[in-house]
């Protein structure tokens, strides 16, 4: 405004004091967030979650730290027998003589059945037929596998011979390149049954041996009963 003269008049504000009936400006950023505030009365404020959140992480980080890690486990290996007085091993893990530890079932099987095998190939390749290669590989074989095994695994090695033969000779044929392609089912039947019946003796005297050390070591290699 303007006087007269000519001059500004400077513009009065709105008294603020209560006294003479003015009324306080509220900003409006000030009434929002109060207005937020009040609408949400059960919410936490920001500051608070955030100091939730950040007070959260080292305590998962303590616990984390606080559970003792797990051993690995480690293989339980088989103990090894020990020897008794005089160098004599226990009497179901000897071999027929007691200064020998007797070797697992398996192993003594593999043995005959490899030697069993060498045979046969050896026989058919030189002569077509099974002869004295094959007996001797044979019957050692079953031998060796019924004195060297341990005294509690005699069942596998005194039963073997008959199956041995029985599947160790047709494989071998087999293998050999005989019966051919171009032959029937008749003649290939002939070709594999012939060994068979060749080593029946054989198969026979090797059963009845192994049998007999097998009875022996059972009988002379009881357990000793206090």
């Amino acid at each position: 405004m303007t006087d007269p003269a000519g001059e500004r008049t400077p513009r009065r504000r709105p008294s603020t004091d209560p006294a003479r009936g003015g009324t306080p400006r509220q900003r409006s950023g000030a009434s929002g967030k109060s207005t937020r505030t009040a609408a949400e009365p059960g919410r936490p404020p920001r500051s608070a979650r955030a100091g939730g959140k950040a007070g959260g992480a080292p305590a998962t980080a303590r616990s984390s730290a606080a559970k003792p890690a797990k051993p690995a486990s480690e293989p339980v290996l088989p103990e090894r027998p020990e020897r008794g007085a005089g160098g004599q091993w226990p009497m179901a893990e000897r071999s027929l003589l007691p200064s020998v530890l007797g070797l697992p079932p398996i192993a003594a099987v593999g043995i005959a059945v490899a030697l069993t095998a060498i045979g046969v190939l050896v026989d058919l390749t030189r002569s077509g037929n099974l002869g004295t290669v094959f007996t001797i590989c044979h019957i050692t074989g079953c031998v060796l596998a019924v004195v060297w095994v341990r005294r509690k695994g005699l069942f596998g090695p005194m039963v073997q011979p008959p199956l041995l033969v029985a599947a160790t000779v047709p494989v071998v044929v087999l293998m050999s390149g005989s019966p051919r392609p171009g032959q029937g089912v008749a003649e290939q039947l002939l070709v594999i049954g012939a060994p068979l019946v060749n080593a029946f003796p054989v198969m026979a005297w090797a059963t009845g041996t192994v049998l007999v050390l097998g009875l022996v070591r059972i009988v002379l290699q009881r357990p000793i009963t206090a």
